[in-house]
């Protein structure tokens, strides 16, 4: 059984770490931290930089774990996703913003279902 809170979300990232780099993401960057909050997971897949949010869940009986991706959050991703990408002199190449979503139920494998582009950030 899954502690509490913090130990979910680490395992949460830990499998989607694992699953991207199945697909061929270079992991570039793990809770990467600014001023202005805080990017899950930051890769490169071809020519392009992924800044994924990963939303892990218990169950998901009453609901998709990257429902959780709130306007609000959305803005704050792009946020500190343009700091990143200014930081690494980056401004100017093409980027997204993808979901992972893993549900850890008791005794099983965590479920992996990862949405590329899940949301495109409006200013």
């Amino acid at each position: 059984m899954i502690g509490n809170t913090k130990q979910l979300g680490t395992i949460g990232e830990k499998a989607a770490q694992q699953f991207l780099c199945a697909l061929g993401h270079k992991i570039l960057a793990k809770n990467f931290t600014c001023p202005l909050g805080e990017l899950d997971i930051i890769t490169q897949v071809g020519n392009t930089i992924v800044f994924v949010e990963v939303k892990s869940l218990a169950s998901d009986r009453h609901d998709d774990p990257e429902s959780h991706i709130t306007p609000a959050k959305q803005r704050k991703l792009r946020q500190v996703a343009e700091f990143w990408l200014a930081k690494h002199r980056h401004p100017e190449c093409a980027y997204r913003f993808d979901a992972v979503s893993v549900v850890i139920a008791d005794g099983r494998e965590p479920v992996v279902r990862h949405i590329p582009e899940a949301f495109i950030p409006r200013s």
